[in-house]
């Protein structure tokens, strides 16, 4: 009776958890087909202030491949290689892909973008990808090599050359130097321990927060960001970390009521899944039950976040498709959900 009992429970927990798979897929293709019908020729999208910025092409390049498109799908393949020769046609000859706005922001996202989407690409644009990219990784190297203002080394900023830090930038430069990194680029560990200490620098030892310059602006939005960065170097189970994790289990709900909640939301999904276990478990749940209900019929998300909301629903696909773990950048340690603690 027992056993009769417990195959029931897991038939039905099962089919729960494929109708639930089966809710965030079709929103995910939703807004995907957003975003495809969005793209103009150039491979961009011509909306709000931001339509200048290579980082919105690329962001929404890293949405179709984080749900498993790649140049060869149809019928998204055709817009990723758009969005591909967009970036190349922009880029600067030394590598810098800032240009006509976002700075530092498009170019660390736009670099990452070309690294996760290296080898996918037909011979033609796969060489000049490879030409273009330890050109655009220097860039990211340099920037974090010039002299700082006490309080900044080891971070970066909006621009190449900039001598303070912030907390969102260096995510982006951060997940640009790992994606190169797994690609075989030559990123020296002394930049990645320069990072680290500019992240514990800004970790607060009694909340766990993580702030925009220091440890406690805008953190509902950014300890995500700090975690992840952390993660990223390598420094999963630090107490940093795990510090970070509580904060969030706390105050993930306040993403529904401050500013830029998507670009929160994004950085929370991604730090709190390289955690894993019952606080990625609960906010997932949260994140999936608030926002899916918020698509609009079009399948957009549309807040008045820097006015383009192919910005915003890219931002909220590539928090949703974390879990789909298709690209190595969104890759974790497979033990974490097996770890006492998160």
């Amino acid at each position: 009776m027992r056993r009769a009992l417990a195959f029931v429970v897991a038939a039905v927990l099962a089919i729960a958890a494929s109708a639930e798979e089966d809710r965030v897929e079709r929103s995910i293709r939703r807004g995907l087909e957003f975003i495809a019908r969005g793209q103009i020729e150039t491979g961009t999208f011509d909306s709000g202030p931001a339509k200048g910025f290579a980082g919105i092409p690329a962001l929404c390049g890293m949405a179709f491949l984080a749900a498993g498109d790649t140049p060869l799908s149809e019928p998204n393949g055709p817009v990723i290689l758009r969005i591909v020769d967009h970036l190349l046609d922009k880029a600067r000859d030394d590598g810098y892909l800032g240009v006509g706005g976002g700075k530092m922001y498009s170019h660390c996202i736009s670099t990452l973008f070309l690294s996760e989407v290296s080898g996918m690409v037909d011979t033609n644009r796969q060489e000049r990808i490879a030409e273009l990219l330890p050109k655009a990784v220097k860039i990211i190297l340099s920037a974090q090599a010039v002299q700082k203002q006490e309080g900044h080394a080891g971070g970066w900023r909006y621009e190449p050359n900039s001598r303070d830090s912030d907390m969102s930038c260096s995510g982006w430069a951060l997940m640009a130097l790992r994606s190169a990194r797994l690609n075989g680029a030559p990123v020296p560990e002394e930049a990645i321990e320069k990072a680290v200490g500019y992240l514990l620098a800004h970790s607060d030892e009694q909340s766990g927060s993580f702030g925009y310059q220091d440890t406690r602006s805008d953190a509902d939005k950014l300890t995500g960001a700090g975690l992840l960065c952390l993660e990223l170097c390598g420094r999963h189970g630090h107490p940093a970390t795990l510090r970070a994790g509580a904060y969030l289990a706390g105050h993930f709900h306040n993403l529904q009521n401050v500013g830029r909640k998507l670009y929160g939301l994004y950085y929370t999904s991604q730090g709190l899944f390289q955690l894993g276990g019952p606080v990625w478990q609960d906010f997932s749940e949260w994140m999936y039950n608030y926002w899916i209900p918020r698509q609009e019929p079009n399948g957009k998300w549309d807040i008045g976040e820097d006015g383009c909301p192919y910005y915003q629903t890219a931002l909220v696909i590539l928090a949703f498709t974390v879990p789909y773990r298709q690209l190595p950048i969104y890759q974790r340690d497979e033990t974490v959900d097996d770890e006492p603690g998160t």
